[in-house]
């Protein structure tokens, strides 16, 4: 669905035709990019200890994948390599020539479909012609005055909206940033709104999603009033597959006024390279839950939850913070805190980003190893499990640009690839 997006989005929007777009793309498969410490990281982690395929392993099912991002002792290509796939250059070049019907309905669909069918595959040309995209309004929500969009669910933007709506009723800049009280204040928060993700968050095409209850103020309220008490919420896991940190994020103001905040996601890459067209098809199926009558449960045509959650906060009418993240899991998480960063500690968008991170999705805080074990040792002595990350840039990677009085100011998490960047 991302290539019919991207078209609707810039026949509504766009200024350049899909010639302009794709260049830069097309530059990239042809003359090949170089693979980057944190690619290497990702590729060669121990999926095996979670009980997972080994992304080597993945990456090469195919021969075509092999050729593209294995060398030639089967190992990943290592940092400073340089990856080519001129079969994809020429896929973006017929796309920018002859629009995208020649992916939905012309010969690449034809080809994927011979090579679903050729191999048991269960995506058809008519799943490639019929596909329609889903256009929705954000979830709004508030917080300390200002209004907050963010995405729809399945996403992740109404977890974003529940924890900012508890966190609202703190005086969270008293604490001190990541002092014991903030860490377990916002991590309570972060407990909540997953519970509440994992009993309530389907698809709404299948299942009602009631997302007024997850932007109830007053219901914020009754939970902030739980952990005022003391309360520790209890974030039972089923051992539900974690989502994949292989998406990218990009966040874009111009001097229109307009702002862009864009998640896309692989999801996990699948390993399958059909031959001559260079895409690897996403994987993401064994993310949802194989047991039936669930929020997150398989079914025909059906999304799954994903914590992807671009957002915009707005000062009046006015884009204040434009702001996502990749990251799996940890994205609500990142970006929540980013926004936290700013709005409640006046940190400019570069501090916002690079400022340690904790994630709560489960009963044990995460941390990450830049904060003190003095702090995390008060933790501790309140009774909670703490699990201390050996990075210092952990929990998504959240990218976002500030906006004060007509100026910009753009953050890249140090921890991956990014970059701001004003042209």
């Amino acid at each position: 669905g991302n290539l019919k997006g991207y078209d609707i989005l810039l026949h509504d929007y766009g200024t350049m035709n899909w010639s302009d777009v794709t260049r830069s793309a097309i530059a990239y498969a042809d003359g090949g990019w170089i693979v980057r410490p944190h690619v290497y990281f990702y590729a060669m982690q121990d999926e095996e200890a979670q009980g997972r395929v080994h992304n080597t392993d993945i990456v090469g099912y195919t021969s075509e994948g092999r050729k593209l991002y294995l060398d030639s002792d089967g190992q990943f290509r290592k940092p400073g390599s340089l990856i080519r796939n001129p079969d994809l250059g020429r896929i973006l070049k017929n796309i920018a020539s002859e629009g995208i019907d020649v992916f939905y309905k012309g010969y690449i669909a034809e080809r994927i479909d011979e090579d679903m069918k050729a191999n048991g595959g269960l995506m058809t040309f008519n799943d490639l012609k019929n596909y329609k995209t889903v256009r929705s309004e954000p979830v709004w929500g508030e917080y300390r005055g200002h209004k907050i969009a963010s995405n729809q669910p399945p996403g992740g933007g109404v977890m974003i909206q529940e924890m900012l709506q508890i966190l609202e009723h703190f005086d969270l800049q008293a604490m001190g940033h990541n002092s014991p009280d903030y860490i377990a204040t916002v991590a309570e928060a972060m407990k909540w709104a997953t519970i509440d993700k994992d009993k309530k968050m389907g698809d709404p095409a299948f299942d009602e999603v009631p997302v007024a209850e997850f932007t109830d103020r007053n219901y914020a309220g009754e939970l902030a009033e739980r952990i005022k008490r003391g309360e520790k919420a209890n974030v039972v896991r089923y051992g539900q597959p974690e989502e994949s940190k292989d998406t990218t994020h990009v966040t874009v103001v111009d001097a229109d006024g307009n702002a862009v905040s864009m998640t896309h996601s692989l999801g996990m890459p699948s390993g399958v390279v059909t031959r001559g067209l260079g895409i690897m098809y996403n994987g993401c199926m064994g993310a949802f839950d194989p047991r039936p009558g669930l929020p997150g449960s398989i079914l025909p045509g059906k999304r799954r939850f994903t914590a992807l959650c671009p957002t915009i906060v707005f000062n009046g009418d006015d884009p204040y913070i434009v702001v996502g993240a990749p990251g799996g899991t940890f994205i609500t998480m990142g970006v929540l805190q980013a926004i936290l960063n700013v709005m409640d500690f006046d940190m400019t968008m570069l501090e916002a980003v690079s400022a340690p991170r904790i994630t709560a999705n489960s009963n044990t805080i995460d941390v990450s190893n830049r904060i003190p074990k003095f702090v995390t040792n008060k933790l501790v002595t309140r009774g909670y499990p703490v699990s201390r990350s050996p990075f210092s840039y952990v929990f998504s990677g959240v990218h976002a640009i500030r906006i004060v009085d007509g100026r910009w100011d753009g953050g890249a998490d140090p921890g991956r690839d990014g970059m701001a960047l004003a042209i």
